[in-house]
């Protein structure tokens, strides 16, 4: 008797290879769904693992996310602002200066002086729209940049000369090499370089502030602030809310809906498998009944279905993989310029999960296949 029922390997792998090929259509619509729902969870993990890093990157070319300043002189030394340097990790700050404001007296009227590191500007404020040329080096005295407002109320433009004057007639004068639209005060600011602040508005190694731009892909930014303030408990270190601060919130609400939507899918997924295996079950009702009577035990039939099904499940997941890397990089292009790196944890759960919906699926179908009447079925009732 056991070479007739399922315990037979040969007759066992006979009868599965033999419901698939029979039930082909049906078979590629299970197959179609797993697939599409492994695809979906393969491109959202690889997204979700990798949008730290992207989303940092995409969020840092807003400009500086992190200030240090001394709430009470007003002023901070530069040894200081180097010390905090110090400190950081290698790799976490990717631009750093100090700011350095002042008033001083130009030949038509007072003008505030901004000294900064100009290499910094670049990735410090991104958002500077500006008309001529970016200074590039710290060490240029010769030229300056000024806000636009600025140059409105002086009647300067690019190329011209703005002559700064002291009280015991001491003179020097820049060439206005660009003109910056930033939607800010430095819009009636003359942005020059740090070093020639310091020394016009004697304040020799003293900056009125630091601002920093400091990856926050796995929280860093916080933790940052909390070793500065062990380390120097009375200076002012905090991230600046506009850019860092909604880092955290943008990624949780992207996370979110990359999770709803890879919920959904899977969910239409399953009921269409569901659906699908229940229709399967119907139509092979005399062949699950026949199998009984020829002595195939419960078992049996729970094997088949649910071979039958991983089988399945293993190729669509395959594919899915495949496919939701593609979607992967089309996303990462999308949204971000940028190639997905798919990390190692996404494997194991676009697998685990596949598997996981193929056996939910299977539940029913299996139940309603384990339910048949052999006798009522085999006569035809």
């Amino acid at each position: 008797m056991a070479d007739n029922n399922l315990t037979n390997p040969q007759m066992f792998w006979r009868l599965i290879f033999r419901a698939l090929r029979l039930k082909l259509q049906r078979v590629m619509v299970i197959f179609a769904a797993l697939s599409v729902g492994a695809a979906i969870v393969t491109a959202m993990s690889g997204v979700y693992f990798d949008i730290n890093t992207k989303m940092s990157q995409e969020l840092r070319t807003f400009g500086a996310n992190f200030y240090l300043g001394n709430p009470h002189n007003g002023f901070i030394k530069d040894d200081t602002i180097d010390q905090v340097m110090d400190l950081a990790p290698k790799g976490l700050i990717t631009a750093a200066s100090p700011y350095l404001y002042g008033v001083a007296r130009s030949e038509a009227e007072k003008v505030v002086l901004m000294g900064v590191w100009f290499d910094a500007m670049r990735t410090l404020a991104p958002y500077w729209q500006i008309t001529g040329q970016r200074i590039d080096v710290n060490f240029d005295t010769r030229n300056a940049m000024i806000g636009k407002s600025l140059a409105s109320r002086l009647n300067l433009n690019v190329g011209d000369k703005i002559t700064l004057i002291k009280e015991d007639g001491e003179k020097h004068s820049f060439n206005i090499k660009g003109i910056i639209e930033a939607g800010d005060a430095t819009d009636n600011m003359l942005v020059v370089n740090l070093d020639f602040a310091q020394a016009w508005l004697d304040k020799k190694g003293l900056a009125s502030n630091a601002q920093f731009n400091v990856r926050d892909d796995k929280g860093q930014v916080k933790a940052f602030a909390t070793l500065i303030h062990q380390k120097f408990p009375d200076l002012d270190a905090h991230a600046i809310l506009k850019v860092s601060a909604s880092e955290g919130q943008i990624l949780n609400k992207i996370k979110g809906l990359m999770g709803l939507i890879a919920i959904v899918i899977l969910v239409l997924a399953t009921l269409c498998v569901n659906t699908t295996l229940i229709a399967i079950v119907g139509e092979r009702s005399q062949e699950f009944a026949l199998q009984k009577a020829l002595g195939a035990t419960q078992r049996d039939i729970v094997k088949q279905i649910v071979t039958e099904i991983l089988l399945i499940a293993i190729v669509a997941t395959g594919v899915g993989l495949i496919l939701g890397y593609i979607l992967a990089q089309i996303l990462g292009q999308t949204v971000f310029h940028a190639h997905i790196d798919m990390r190692l944890p996404v494997f194991p759960i676009v697998v685990s999960v596949s598997l996981a919906v193929a056996l939910i699926s299977v539940i029913l179908p299996t139940k309603r296949a384990l339910s048949i009447q052999t006798a009522q079925v085999l006569k035809g009732e």
